[in-house]
Parts: structure tokens; C-alpha cells; sequence
């Protein structure tokens, strides 16, 4: 079984996929950072060397087990000559999610 077979079958459990989606931007991130130091030829220590830390600390970011600052992310692609895109979209409202919002009003 490979990767997106094993990860389908996790996310049909609801208590996973509730976790899942909280932590999607922190591993999305990460996961982002760390294709594109691999485009740029760069292993962590490079990248390191660029911002002036340590490996270990371009580790924990690529780990995605916290979330940088934005002037972190900034200096990260700077380093990478990479465009820094924030993009925030509303979601689909359900007619309970709706009703939860105008509840409290």
C-alpha cells in the first residue's frame, strides 16, 4: 500500500480527518518549503548557510511541527528568489453553520 492509498483509508475515520485538517497549512507549508529548496539544488545546511541559522533549525521548519513567523517565511523566500503568495478564501457555509452564526446574534 503506498502513501495516498494509506491516507485515503485515515481520512474516512472523522477523528482523523478533524486533525488532519487543522494541521493541512503547516504541512502544506513544509512540504512546500522543502520542494523548493530541492528545485533550487540546496540541501538544508545551504539553505542554512543563506539565512544565517543553523541546519537544525531549517529542519524544524521543513518538519512542519510549528508554525514561522511571516517574517520568517519572507526571508525563506527570499533565499529561495521564490514569490511569497498569502491567500485566504472563504469557505462553503452549511445551512448549520449558518444557523450557529446567526444564533449568537
Amino acid at each position: 500500500m503506498n502513501w495516498k492509498e494509506h491516507k485515503k483509508i485515515l481520512l474516512a475515520e472523522p477523528g482523523f480527518r478533524k486533525e488532519y485538517e487543522i494541521l493541512e497549512p503547516e504541512y502544506k507549508l513544509a512540504s512546500t518549503l522543502i520542494r523548493l529548496r530541492l528545485e533550487r539544488g540546496l540541501t538544508q545546511e545551504q539553505l542554512a548557510v543563506l539565512l544565517n541559522t543553523k541546519q537544525e533549525s531549517i529542519a524544524r521548519l521543513e518538519s512542519g511541527s510549528r508554525l514561522p513567523s511571516l517574517s520568517t517565511i519572507k526571508k525563506v523566500a527570499a533565499a529561495l528568489n521564490a514569490e511569497l503568495e498569502i491567500n485566504l478564501r472563504l469557505r462553503p457555509i452549511t445551512k448549520a453553520d449558518r444557523e450557529k452564526e446567526t444564533a449568537g446574534l
